[in-house]
């Protein structure tokens, strides 16, 4: 082989290197946001179960009120 095939070859090694670390770092940017946003949705979703289970306790107290229900409701006197 002649040395400017050599050279050639080099290069388009040396191309493919410098390809393969931009493709790295563009994934690893990609990785970091996927995880920020990973993270970002697991802090909502605490808040929102924390909130449901608030919710559901504000319904079930709702069902044991001290209200009759409408079969123990004697009838209005002009019934």
């Amino acid at each position: 082989m002649s040395q400017s095939s050599n050279d050639t070859k080099l290069q388009q090694l040396e191309q493919t290197i410098i390809d393969l670390e931009v493709k790295l770092a563009f994934q690893e940017q990609t990785i970091d946001e996927l995880n920020q946003a990973l993270s970002d949705q697991q802090l909502v979703i605490s808040k929102m179960q924390t909130q449901m289970k608030y919710v559901v306790g504000k319904v079930k107290n709702l069902g044991e009120s001290n209200l009759a229900d409408e079969t123990e409701e004697t009838p209005p006197p002009h019934y």
